[in-house]
C-alpha cells in the first residue's frame, strides 16, 4: 500500500470514528443498552456513568457522598482523608484533594481535622 492510499485509510477511520461518537441522532437503539461511545467507567465488575458517580472502596457512590474525617466530612468523589502524623494529638487527620499524596506538605487546599470524640467513627 502507497504512502498516500495508507493516509486515505486513515482518514476515513477517523471520519467514522467521528460519525459514530458524535452527539447527533443516535444510529444504535437507546435505553438500557450500553451505546458504543456512552462515557463509562468501571468500578469493580459494574459500569458507572462519571457524571453522575464515582468508585469508592470498589463501590459505585453518587458523586455526593460523604464521609467522616476525624471530625470533618469530606467528599469521597474529590477528597481524601489523610492521617496527619504529627506532634499535635488533637489534630490528627488532613482532607485533601483527591490524587495528592497525603504525605506531602499541609497547603492552603486542606482542611485540618480533630479527632472524634471517643466512640466516634473515622
Amino acid at each position: 500500500m502507497t504512502p498516500r492510499r495508507c493516509i486515505l485509510a486513515v482518514l476515513a477511520a477517523v471520519c467514522i470514528l467521528l460519525l459514530l461518537c458524535s452527539h447527533a441522532a443516535p444510529v444504535s437503539p437507546t435505553g438500557t443498552q450500553l451505546l458504543l461511545c456512552q462515557s463509562q467507567e468501571r468500578c469493580g465488575d459494574q459500569f458507572y456513568d462519571p457524571r453522575q458517580d464515582c468508585c469508592y472502596d470498589d463501590a459505585v457512590v453518587p458523586l455526593g457522598r460523604t464521609r467522616k474525617c476525624g471530625n470533618c466530612t469530606f467528599r469521597v468523589c474529590f477528597e481524601q482523608c489523610c492521617p496527619w502524623l504529627v506532634n499535635r494529638p488533637q489534630e490528627s487527620f488532613v482532607v485533601k484533594v483527591k490524587g495528592q499524596n497525603c504525605y506531602s506538605a499541609v497547603s492552603s487546599d486542606d482542611r485540618v481535622c480533630g479527632r472524634s470524640k471517643p466512640g466516634g467513627t473515622l
